[in-house]
């Protein structure tokens, strides 16, 4: 065991020290070397030093560099040291943090995590709490106390009952709601097809004015950090007129709502800690590994009610149980990483990790915009699109770049145009980095585009 496990630790290691010398997309010829991790399942298994070997070998260069400082796609926040080594030990010690009796550990830092997370996000010392796989089953988690909440005020049991002859549940979501959220509508059989869609701004906010007449059942879902603008839903217009028609107010804040944590940002997201849940990511801006993601309630009751389960083998505790506040029974001890992260952050060094992502952003955009590029939204948080003339040759660039392999970004469109979507949500990434992404992008531009 120890052997193998240092030489999975030196290969590690070996892996990591080299990301910032290596393409960031995988080359062809890795890809092309995944196909020998098939073949007929062998009758006797091989030595393990020798799979962990092979798995190295093919698996490490077929990686997308997302640990490393200039991967942009998909607001993916590289691992912070500690909570690498925190997510390494907590594998060693194979906890399941099902409850307090499976897990002590597990359950007393889901606890303090908690308690710190309420702090960060303005929600009340007793609001209900969860540790999922991120922000879908974060929004699943609390779309499903929404719709116990609202049905419960309308004489239904939905956990007893289902939704067959149930009180219809109207759910508003603005224009630019993420598809993740959408899809927690369908899995918990609210219809994405009953979704009524709100109009919003040039940036994609929900227009302040938008709310509809309010009667009946109905959770509304706001946005704090559009996926594509980083824009934020009008919370301080919408939140109390919505709870004071008795709607539930959702706030899925996947990676935007951190800037809470920000005291040069956390204007952007006044009002949200007056919602009634909360889903978010860790494994975006928190930057602990995959995967991680945090639900809160403000009424723990709604909560439980929605995920609780009994049985004959589970203590009766005066404390809180896991069990009763997530989707899954059995799972990883994800509050380990959290609570490293934190922990070694404190308040101050996790203001400053959304702050320089932020002021990144603005770097980018800056020398975007002197190219003479368009930077198509506000730049405010750590979201960056920008256009190279017409959709063809936005999307050359983009193709260019990717293959280029000194900085990886994705694609989006925006209002009807293509565009290049940059996210800044790293810790490793430096201004350095910064520079080398912009002049490796005007470079690839200016050569499609002739500017």
């Amino acid at each position: 065991m120890n052997e193998l496990l240092n030489d999975a630790t030196a290969r590690a290691l070996t892996y990591l020290d080299g990301l910032d010398s290596r393409s960031v997309a995988p080359s062809a010829e890795a890809l092309a070397g995944l196909s020998e991790l098939g073949g007929p399942w062998a009758e006797q298994g091989a030595r393990v030093e020798d799979i962990l070997a092979k798995l190295d070998r093919l698996g490490s260069p077929a990686t997308m560099a997302s640990a490393g400082p200039r991967y942009f796609g998909f607001v993916t926040g590289g691992s912070l040291p500690v909570a690498l080594a925190a997510n390494w030990l907590a594998g060693a010690w194979d906890q399941n943090a099902f409850s307090t009796t499976s897990s002590p550990l597990g359950a007393a830092l889901e606890t303090v995590s908690l308690d710190w997370l309420r702090q960060i996000f303005g929600f009340p010392k007793d609001a209900g709490g969860a540790f999922v796989t991120g922000a879908t089953m974060a929004n699943f988690t609390a779309l499903a106390a929404a719709r116990h909440a609202v049905l419960a005020r309308a004489g239904w049991d939905v956990e007893q009952d289902g939704l067959f002859g149930a009180p219809p549940i109207m759910v508003l979501v603005g224009d630019e709601g993420h598809a993740a959220m959408l899809k927690a509508v369908r899995m918990l059989g609210l219809g994405e097809g009953r979704v009524r869609r709100l109009a919003v701004d040039d940036q994609g906010a929900i227009l302040a004015d938008a709310l509809p007449a309010i009667d009946g059942p109905t959770i509304l879902c706001l946005q704090a950090g559009n996926v594509n603008s980083g824009a934020f839903d009008p919370a301080q217009a919408l939140i109390p007129p919505a709870q004071q028609a008795g709607a539930w107010v959702h706030v899925d804040g996947a990676f935007g709502i951190w800037a809470k944590a920000a005291p040069n940002r956390a204007d952007l997201a006044v009002g949200y800690e007056g919602a009634d849940s909360l889903a978010v990511d860790a494994h975006k801006w928190l930057n602990v590994p995959y995967d991680s993601g945090i639900t809160l309630v403000r009424e723990p009751s709604y909560l439980r009610a929605a995920m609780s389960i009994s049985a004959a083998y589970l203590p009766e505790a005066g404390v809180r149980e896991p069990y009763d506040y997530t989707p899954e029974c059995s799972r990883r001890m994800r509050g380990t990483e959290i609570w490293a992260a934190l922990a070694s952050l404190g308040q101050s060094g996790l203001a400053d990790l959304i702050e320089t992502c932020c002021r990144h952003a603005s770097m980018l955009a800056e020398g975007l915009t002197a190219a003479g590029f368009e930077v198509l939204n506000l730049v405010r948080l750590n979201q960056v699109m920008v256009s190279f003339g017409d959709d063809e040759r936005t999307d050359q660039v983009i193709a260019g770049l990717q293959a280029d392999g000194g900085a990886w970004c994705g694609g989006t469109h925006w209002h009807g145009k293509a565009a290049m979507r940059i996210s800044f949500s790293s810790h490793a990434t430096t201004d350095t980095d910064v520079d080398k992404t912009l002049a490796a992008i005007l470079r690839i531009a200016r050569s499609n585009t002739g500017l």
